[in-house]
């Protein structure tokens, strides 16, 4: 039995890709190391008090670029002599060499006007992540014997977490960045994106209030840490690397847990305990205040209230064919990734920033994290659920206004009533024209009133003429005068009156009332017959 094999042209080609992948890699990290070099070797020139050489600058350099993928840096060179740990993350360091990253990963697979075949989805990231790796590995050597060394630890940690993670989503973006297959999962993945921005925002937002209400604590304490221009502007980029971190704190503060000001200080929306050990810096003239907390520290709760609101209503709008056990499912699962990745986020915001007090600065990642998770189950899920259920009301029909028995009688009563009017009216005119001609034709004859009258309008041989009251015989009379029309037909008999001379008002106001609008329906049982007399004859009227 033989094996299908792939031809050797094919299996070369994919070699030459997978090479060509790990050599991006590494040209991504020499780019972003390269570009924090330039950065770092311009203020040291800039400096008027340069230290080190350019050997310190070019380790510092390194540093700062570990630093930026998450892993800890031991400071040396203290006043105690002792090391001292920083682990800080300012967080806009990490988005070039994150986007470097992700855009290797994701020219590999786009493969352009290459006729050679692209590498698997898995082969092109752990191409790009190993050629990154590579590189990284002679940093992290290179800043052993620098003031700023790394932690074996923590660079073995984080250093492929963050590359492998940017490679995977420079990967997915080169896909078409396709989402889960099973719907709650892409929904609930959506749903956690709308809480973390949410989040973020609110926090920035927050922060910059706070920031803008102690605006002469920050004038004061940028000015009071140097008086170079050198050295303001390094201040100025290091406070702008540090604006996401502000954010966090924002969101940290909002949600519940706050942030540690060193061991044993801690800051809430129910107030600042403990004794804070605060370096002077711009960004943290903005804490708030010692003591308790007031309704300005409250207001920050609305921030994790609106997220967790959004991200419920999100899954909410997706849900409405679900089952409610399927939507509470998917709300939970959002809850839970939005709290991953503020973990994550409070992790990289918060650290040490030295010994002793300094351990412990910023956010604890595992209290800001349960707690977004905490607010998106107390929350989101029953936001998602009412969602559903609104979104799955059946609307009301129109209600429509039944006339009471009463004014459906009268109604119909009305119509019957008008037409028997109409028609009543219409035989009394044929009658009255019909006896109109007949007298006509009975005057007609030759004789010196016959003669056609076209002034009046009578047709030839027209005329009438009436006979004696005793005889009772009609007859032709000519006479010697013209023959004048018959008068016209009356319109009604002479005996009829209308409802206003009955004494009658119409109830609904018509002008046009008659009586006889108030001849009964034909649905209307009729009246009983009138009772005979005793002798048995017909009835009929009373004398």
């Amino acid at each position: 039995m033989t094996h299908p094999t792939e031809h050797p042209l094919v299996q070369g080609g994919r070699s030459a890709a997978l090479a060509t992948a790990c050599v991006r890699g590494g040209v991504a990290a020499g780019l972003g190391l390269g570009a924090l070099a330039v950065l770092v070797v311009a203020a040291w020139i800039s400096s008027p008090y340069p230290d080190g050489g350019a050997g310190g600058a070019l380790h510092l350099a390194a540093g700062l670029w570990l630093l930026a993928h998450g892993v800890d840096l031991v400071r040396t060179d203290t006043l105690t002599g002792l090391p001292a740990p920083l682990g800080i993350v300012p967080l806009l360091l990490p988005v070039l060499p994150v986007w470097l990253v992700h855009r290797a990963a994701r020219d590999t697979l786009d493969g352009g006007d290459d006729d050679r075949p692209s590498p698997s989805a898995g082969g092109a990231v752990a191409a790009v992540a190993g050629g990154y790796l590579l590189v990284a590995a002679v940093v992290v050597v290179y800043s052993e014997s620098g003031p700023l060394p790394a932690g074996l630890v923590s660079a073995g940690l984080w250093l492929p977490a963050v590359v492998t993670a940017a490679a995977g989503a420079g990967v997915w973006t080169a896909l078409g960045r396709p989402l889960p297959g099973q719907r709650q999962a892409a929904v609930a993945l959506r749903a956690t994106g709308f809480g973390l921005l949410t989040l973020s925002a609110g926090g920035a937002v927050a922060a910059a209030v706070s920031l803008a209400w102690h605006a002469n604590e920050a004038q004061a304490a940028y000015a009071a840490l140097t008086g170079e221009w050198s050295g303001r502007v390094a201040v100025l980029l290091l406070v702008l690397a540090l604006l996401p971190n502000m954010a966090v704190w924002g969101a940290a503060y909002g949600l519940g847990p706050g942030f540690a000001l060193g061991t044993g200080a801690l800051a809430t929306p129910l107030g600042l305990v403990g004794d804070p050990a605060v370096p002077p810096f711009p960004l943290l003239a903005a804490l708030p205040a010692e003591g308790r907390g007031e309704w300005p520290h409250w207001t920050a709760v609305a921030v994790p209230l609106a997220a967790a609101v959004l991200q419920g209503r999100c899954v909410g709008r997706s849900a409405r064919t679900w089952a409610a056990r399927d939507t509470a499912l998917t709300a939970l699962g959002a809850a839970w990734g939005c709290g991953a990745a503020v973990a994550v986020l409070a992790g990289a915001a918060g650290g040490p920033l030295g010994s002793g007090r300094l351990s412990a600065f910023g956010p604890v990642w595992w209290q800001t994290g349960a707690a977004a998770v905490l607010w998106g189950v107390c929350v989101g899920v029953p936001v998602a659920l009412g969602v559903r259920a609104w979104g799955r009301r059946v609307p009301r029909a129109p209600r429509r206004s039944v006339p009471a028995p009463g004014q459906g009688a009268m109604a119909g009563a009305r119509l019957v009533g008008a037409s028997v009017g109409v028609a009543a009216e219409a035989s009394v005119a044929g009658g009255a024209a019909a006896d109109a001609g007949s007298g006509a034709g009975a005057g007609a004859g030759p004789g010196p009133g016959a003669g056609p009258m076209a002034a009046d309008g009578v047709g030839p041989g027209a005329g009438a003429a009436a006979g004696p009251a005793s005889g009772g015989a009609a007859g032709a009379v000519p006479g010697p005068g013209p023959v004048h029309p018959a008068p016209a037909a009356q319109s009604a008999p002479a005996g009829a009156t209308s409802g206003a001379d009955l004494g009658l008002d119409d109830p609904y106001g018509d002008s046009a009332f008659e009586p006889y609008d108030y001849l009964p329906a034909a649905w209307e049982p009729a009246p009983p017959p009138p009772a005979r007399p005793e002798g048995g004859g017909p009835a009929g009227p009373t004398p």
